[in-house]
């Protein structure tokens, strides 16, 4: 009987397990620094934040995007 796990895929994706995390918390960091930045500076500084936040936020799903999917799960195509 095949073994189910719900926690994060090992497979053949071009980050590590180590990089997807940090991954992860750069792209958590950035998102929530730039709504912070916006509130406490006058300039339009705040807009780098959201546009890292998006580029992490890419190669994270790029990542799941190469990752092998489990035999039964439903393919997004």
């Amino acid at each position: 009987m095949p073994r189910k796990t719900f926690g994060m895929q090992q497979g053949s994706g071009f980050l590590t397990s180590r990089q997807r995390r940090l991954a992860w918390l750069g792209f958590l960091l950035a998102a929530v620094q730039a709504p912070v930045a916006a509130k406490l500076v006058a300039d339009d500084s705040w807009l780098f934040s959201l546009c890292v936040a998006l580029m992490v936020a890419t190669v994270i799903i790029a990542d799941d995007a190469s990752r092998p999917r489990p035999a039964g799960a439903p393919s997004s195509d």
